[in-house]
């Protein structure tokens, strides 16, 4: 199932990504999908709405390192455990929207992502028990800000610009995440490629990790790490992440207003 978030007629709503065999439209649900499927009877077609970031989270954790080859290309050790690091909830944006290169950088980096979507309150998660609190897959850009990552020698400022967290372009329940296809394109020249059966911590062990640090809330997300090949962006670029079975979260890069 493939859930959206989505604005028409300035209104917003949550709905189900169908298709009726030429055509894909979105049909609503009423209230928020971690409290039940019960549809409204109202629907559109997916042209016609504006796809929003799937989940607003309270936070977004991240994972560096977690692809060896990732590592390596910038001279990394591969780590014994995760490396975790955190995204405001405001870095946040969604399918189509744009990625807002920031004045303070001179390099703004893509790196294409599974993101995990958790679907209950949890803590001290058995890896063995992880699916049971995993409401479903998306795909995430940790775009990242690589000079001043490295001036500041830690990683909040580079990666916590506002829309440096795009996601989507919706939610898709059901998926197994043990070995799918993840590439990235820039301006349609492809960048990176990957497989998530690549990742040194796999999602299970992510989510058991994790929840022994804190306690993960529904919506919250996990960004489980990017493959080889990430590189710079340029104002005017466009950006696209394809995962396997998910789909293709595409933004474009501008300056701020």
């Amino acid at each position: 199932m493939r859930i959206a978030r989505y604005s028409i007629a300035d209104e917003v709503a949550f709905g189900v990504v169908e298709n009726d065999g030429q055509d894909d439209y979105v049909s609503r649900i009423a209230g928020h999908p971690f409290t039940g499927i019960q549809f409204t009877g109202e629907r559109h077609p997916l042209v016609d709405v504006r796809l929003l970031a799937p989940i607003l989270p309270s936070k977004v954790v991240c994972v560096g390192r977690n692809y060896a080859e990732h590592a390596k290309e910038f001279g990394n050790e591969v780590p014994e455990e995760p490396v975790l690091f955190l995204k405001p909830s405001t870095s946040v944006v969604g399918h189509n929207d744009p990625v807002i290169y920031p004045p303070l950088s001179e390099r703004v980096d893509f790196e294409g992502e599974l993101a995990v979507v958790i679907g209950r309150l949890c803590r001290e998660v058995p890896a063995e028990k992880a699916g049971d609190v995993i409401f479903g897959y998306t795909i995430g850009n940790d775009v990242t800000a690589r000079d001043l990552q490295r001036k500041d020698g830690q990683w909040t400022r580079g990666k916590g610009f506002d829309t440096f967290c795009p996601l989507g372009p919706w939610i898709t329940t059901g998926a197994d995440p043990a070995d799918l296809a993840l590439t990235t394109s820039v301006d349609g020249e492809l960048r990176q490629s990957g497989r998530t059966s690549q990742l040194i911590h796999d999602v299970p062990a992510l989510v058991a990790y994790i929840s022994q640090v804190m306690t993960l809330l529904p919506g919250d997300v996990i960004l489980t790490g990017t493959p080889a090949g990430v590189g710079p962006l340029e104002v005017g670029q466009q950006v696209s992440v394809s995962i396997e079975s998910l789909g293709t979260l595409t933004n474009r890069v501008v300056t701020r207003d």
